[in-house]
């Protein structure tokens, strides 16, 4: 793909422990930065690289006419519990239904296990008398005395943030709409979200809970939106500012800022799509993405370049969702989004022995401040880096572009005091461990996005990118029996590159329970119709075209599927009928007889805009550096000298060898082959075995 822009794009992701910065300029050259990631004020970090990457390009701040964005705020403000003080307006006799829930629970039979406590407390959720019925009449009237009761308790306890959830209002809005009124008499300055406009769809608690983490996410997400503006403008950018959105797309910053639901899982996100689009221009269109960065450990499935993608997800549970059968963990969030799993397993994870003495990896992770103890930042854990650096396979300048210097010395002794010696074993073995338990606990992401889908994941190439994603993939891609490992260029900056392959997407969803035939196609029609237009109105730019998808089902089922449909005006029943049954076949490997009644249960229409384009051909790299050795563990075959070939340098090179970036290490292990593709990505050819049997068990060191 070539690129032709007129000005420079500069996408900016957030992680953990590093910020990541990649500048497209108006040449289409691609220039990448990386920093530690400020945490009490992410802006700090932000405005910092922005200033180096200037410096360095020589480009002005007037040249830059795009700024994409992707960050963990929205996800880290749930987990902490750092939102808004939120209160609820509901309907009388739905005061509960946040703790109710939906009566899941991610570990069935753990009878210790308590389900996380509601953003809102109960006192701060009010009810009002008012009824709609589920075909949109009125039942009872609103009152409207006990609403400004209710309005003026909360605003008297403190609370700033306001949802508003009332039953039914998917299908009649007029009650939600009055409340909205009498709120915004009484109490113009309150941050508020109204379900109808967030989730027009029948579920009562799905649509309660979207609504809810809305409003206590958005004052946060606000406030930084208006930072992040600000410290824009003080260096003269005008650009327009763009989020990255957890389906894939991205989105306005204003839109953001009104309803951050939409930018929860933002920065993985942004890889997946990168994956996507390049992994299909380097003819490898079906992948398993694995994003390994300094806390977690994120996985996907990519399958004929289109990511899965899941239309409700778990959000600010300690549970990690790697058991994607089983949910219940966080809250449920109900919008479009790519379909992967986490682990709390990174390159800054805590090496701490259990009661029993044996070794877990995280989900505790040092971040960026102190950070692992070889930063000299004043970390004192052992963590997952340090266990690298000590095997060999980091070198010590070869951190962020050379801009840290890591300390050898003193991860051999953080290894020795609080691993090896209390484990009876060699410094080299018991890291070494360290590192086997780590692809172990990592694989745990790979299993919940392929063998729990019904896929081998031995079918699938490993598309590994993150600061840390191309030490472990070849480890990982061996214990799974996977063929092979892609190593796209930037695989340390990788998530910021996928923002400049996205598109702008508007999202719009509704209810619609009817079953597939010639009259509601039509009436569907209608209202996709509509719903384009609130798109098309949102993004506030022309020219993009609109899809559609519905969430469908055979009669009786209770489970829906996500069938993509295409343009709207090409619908008809027979399509969309051959559509469900084609997608129902793929998923479930089964069709039911043809005259079986389908049903639509909610459609969704996609609005979206190109951006951009890219060349990765055009990322100005150093120049060529020479071969060099370095000693490194190798478990069974013990210490050897391992070549370590700069990117650049590379053509061919048999394993053991250590690949470098500015940004990232490539291992590739002994038995194993690595080559440089025509487009600069590395493409790592695995031993495999000669049948192709049962998945080998690894017992973790």
């Amino acid at each position: 793909m070539t690129s032709q822009v007129t000005k420079a794009r500069l996408a900016i992701d957030i992680g953990g422990t590093f910020t990541d910065f990649i500048l497209q300029d108006a040449t289409g050259d691609l220039h990448t930065f990386k920093t530690l990631t400020t945490h009490d004020d992410y802006t700090v970090a932000i405005g910092e690289g922005i200033d180096r990457l200037l410096e360095r390009t020589g480009i002005t701040a007037g040249e830059i006419g795009q700024v994409l964005h992707a960050t963990t705020l929205g996800s880290n403000t749930l987990l902490e519990r750092s939102g808004a003080r939120t209160g609820l307006i509901t309907t009388k006799g739905f005061r509960d239904v946040l703790e109710i829930r939906d009566l899941r629970m991610p570990r069935l039979y753990d009878q210790t296990w308590e389900k996380p406590k509601a953003l809102v407390r109960r006192r701060y959720r009010r009810v009002v008398e008012g009824r709609i019925l589920a075909d949109g009449s009125e039942m009872t009237p609103l009152d409207e005395s006990a609403v400004r009761d209710a309005v003026r308790m909360l605003r008297a306890e403190g609370i700033t943030s306001v949802a508003v959830c009332l039953i039914n209002a998917h299908a009649n809005p007029a009650h939600e709409i009055r409340v909205a009124q009498i709120l915004r008499e009484i109490w113009p300055e309150v941050h508020l979200s109204l379900s109808h406009e967030l989730l027009p769809e029948e579920g009562e608690y799905p649509r309660t809970s979207t609504t809810v983490i809305n409003a206590y996410v958005q004052p946060v997400i606000k406030e930084y939106v208006a930072r992040l503006l600000a410290m824009m403008q003080g260096r003269k950018i005008a650009a327009p500012l763009f989020f990255m959105q957890s389906n894939g797309g991205l989105t306005p910053a204003r839109v953001a800022a009104e309803q951050p639901i939409h930018i929860i899982e933002s920065g993985p996100a942004a890889g997946v799509v990168g994956a996507s689009i390049i992994g299909t221009q380097t003819g490898s269109p079906t992948v398993i993405t694995l994003d390994i960065g300094g806390t977690t450990a994120k996985a996907a499935l990519v399958e004929n370049g289109t990511p899965g993608k899941a239309t409700e997800f778990q959000v600010g549970g300690h549970v990690l969702q790697v058991e994607r059968l089983l949910s219940g963990g966080g809250f449920t969030l109900r919008v479009p989004a790519i379909d992967l799993a986490e682990v709390g397993a990174g390159g800054g994870s805590i090496i701490a022995l259990d009661a029993a003495g044996v070794p877990q990896v995280g989900p505790r992770s040092a971040g960026s401040n102190p950070g692992p103890a070889c930063y000299g930042r004043g970390g004192t854990e052992l963590t997952v880096t340090d266990c690298n650096l000590t095997l060999g396979y980091l070198n010590e300048n070869s951190i962020a572009g050379g801009e840290m210097v890591l300390s050898r010395d003193a991860a051999v002794k953080v290894a020795k005091q609080q691993l090896a010696d209390p484990i009876g074993l060699p410094v080299e073995k018991a890291v070494h461990g360290v590192f086997t338990l780590s692809c172990v606990t990592m694989i745990q992401a790979i299993r919940a996005v392929t063998t729990e889908r019904g896929q081998d994941p031995r079918d699938f190439a490993v598309f590994a990118f993150g600061g840390n994603g191309p030490l472990f993939a070849a480890g990982i891609a061996q214990t799974l029996g996977c063929p092979k490992v892609i190593v796209p260029p930037a695989p340390g900056v990788f998530s910021a590159l996928g923002l400049l392959c996205a598109e702008v997407e508007i999202h719009k969803s509704r209810s619609f329970r009817a079953t597939v035939s010639p009259q509601t196609v039509a009436e569907a029609q209608t209202m996709l119709a509509d719903m384009a237009e609130l798109a098309k109105a949102e993004a506030a730019q022309p020219g993009g075209r609109v899809s559609v998808t519905a969430r469908m089902r055979y009669a009786g089922q209770s489970s829906d599927l996500q069938v993509v449909l295409g343009a709207p005006d090409t619908l008809n029943a027979d399509a969309v009928r051959a559509a469900f049954v084609a997608e129902h076949d793929r998923v479930f490997k089964f069709t039911a007889p043809e005259g079986e009644p389908v049903r639509f249960t909610a459609i969704e229409v996609a609005y979206a805009i190109p951006v951009g384009q890219l060349d990765l051909s055009r990322r100005r790299l150093p120049t060529e550096g020479h071969a060099t050795t370095q000693r490194a563990w190798f478990g069974d075959h013990g210490w050897l000298d391992a070549p370590v070939i700069p990117r650049t340098a590379l053509r061919q090179a048999e394993g053991p060898c250590i690949v470098t970036d500015p940004d990232a290490t490539t291992l590739v292990p002994p038995g194993a082959s690595a080559v440089l593709t025509p487009l600069g990505g590395i493409e790592i050819t695995l031993p495999q075995p000669a049948v192709k049997g049962a998945l080998r068990h690894v017992e973790p060191a």
